[in-house]
């Protein structure tokens, strides 16, 4: 059972530039000069690192350089290419959605029977597009919005389900591929729209669910939570204010205008800076008392590494022993099922690190002891021997 890859070399480059998304050249071009890297190449690396363990010299199919052969190449593994863009040679700067959509077609003609692909929503779409209908993917989260259902919840459990499909195709379950306006989002106007139904490893555990949105019935239990993160607010304490809904509610308590979609630098009920990149985070932070005040993505669980790669591994490890003020509903930690809080900052010894157990602010006097796990060693149902 054949794997393909692609990758969309600058998923995720807007993240920790503070841009809410990567799409567009000229937010790429503003990402590069705010200080963004890309990082879909190093994730498909430590997807295809769990694949090669498996199977050492596998050959995967792929597309050209930075397209997905760099990581084969990079994980150990043996590429055959069977796309290249026809006016470049696969450099990052100069590939497109199209791209995408073609190398993933190809994948498929060449008999790739799943395809992995790196980046976010938008390459999701861009993959889902280019194929049939009915042909599996998986994606390795690398963007800055991961709304879809079609993903891992990790690299290393992209590749983990990888190393088992090659064993003979696993059961699938129809995922949906999810995207945003990004011009919306940054305008505070998240819209999520279906574009796809998909097939997909069916692995709980291992893949994400969708992005539950918050019921205008919650309202009032938002507040209630975004009094209760208030109150334990303390003098003296930088905090960094976290995108989402939660915690958009938490800077309308305290009387301040703040970035749904960014991250807001907040001390003793005064905005200090709003709409700050990762290094703007770490400047503002560096040898202060502070805390990352972050919401949970409902139906996913997700306070780290889906949305808010402003709080960056360096940023995160500069917060100190107790680095983040978790704030939700009640009913956010009952959809999950029991299953835990998750966090995938890109760093697995600082995942390893934040996983135990959170306090979770529910409400103005309430707040739940749940348990966190890095999404790389998340419980898994009935998982196959992959590893």
């Amino acid at each position: 059972m054949s794997i393909g890859l692609v990758v969309n070399p600058v998923a995720g480059i807007g993240g920790p530039a503070g841009l809410a998304g990567s799409d567009g050249a000229a937010v790429q071009q503003e990402a590069l000069r705010r200080g963004g890297v890309p990082r879909a190449s190093v994730r498909a690396e430590e997807a295809l690192a769990v694949l090669a363990s498996a199977h050492p010299g596998a050959e995967v199919l792929t597309a050209a350089g930075a397209l997905g052969e760099d990581a084969v190449r990079a994980a150990g593994l043996v590429p055959r290419v069977v796309y290249r863009p026809a006016d470049v040679a696969a450099r990052a700067a100069a590939t497109t959605g199209d791209d995408t959509a073609r190398a993933a077609a190809a994948l498929h003609a060449a008999g790739a029977t799943l395809v992995l692909f790196a980046g976010g929503d938008g390459t999701a779409r861009d993959v889902a597009r280019g194929l049939q209908a009915g042909v599996p993917v998986l994606g390795i989260p690398a963007g800055v919005k991961m709304y879809s259902g079609c993903f891992a919840v990790g690299p290393a459990a992209a590749g983990a389900l990888a190393a088992a499909w090659t064993g003979g195709p696993l059961p699938t379950a129809d995922a949906e591929v999810l995207d945003l306006d990004e011009e919306g989002m940054r305008a505070g106007r998240p819209d999520p729209r279906l574009f796809a139904l998909v097939p997909v490893p069916a692995a709980p555990g291992r893949t994400q669910a969708r992005k539950a949105s918050t019921p205008a019935s919650e309202r009032e239990s938002v507040h209630g939570a975004a009094v209760g993160a208030v109150s334990r607010m303390l003098p003296g304490v930088r905090y960094l204010l976290g995108p989402g809904g939660t915690t958009a509610e938490v800077g309308r308590v305290l009387g301040l205008d703040t970035t749904p979609l960014g991250v807001d630098v907040v001390e003793d009920g005064q905005l200090v800076a709003r709409d700050v990149t990762a290094a703007q985070a770490l400047s503002a932070v560096d040898g202060r008392p502070a805390q990352a005040v972050v919401t949970v993505i409902g139906g996913q669980g997700f306070v780290l590494g889906r949305g808010n790669q402003q709080l960056s591994p360096r940023v995160v490890a500069a917060l100190g022993p107790h680095p983040l003020l978790v704030v939700a509903t009640e009913q956010k930690l009952i959809d999950l099922a029991g299953r835990p809080l998750l966090v995938d900052t890109g760093d697995p010894a600082l995942d390893a690190r934040l996983a135990g157990h959170l306090t979770v602010v529910t409400g103005p006097a309430t707040a739940s002891i749940y348990p966190v796990s890095a999404a790389t060693a998340a419980p898994i149902e009935g998982d196959p021997e992959c590893v």
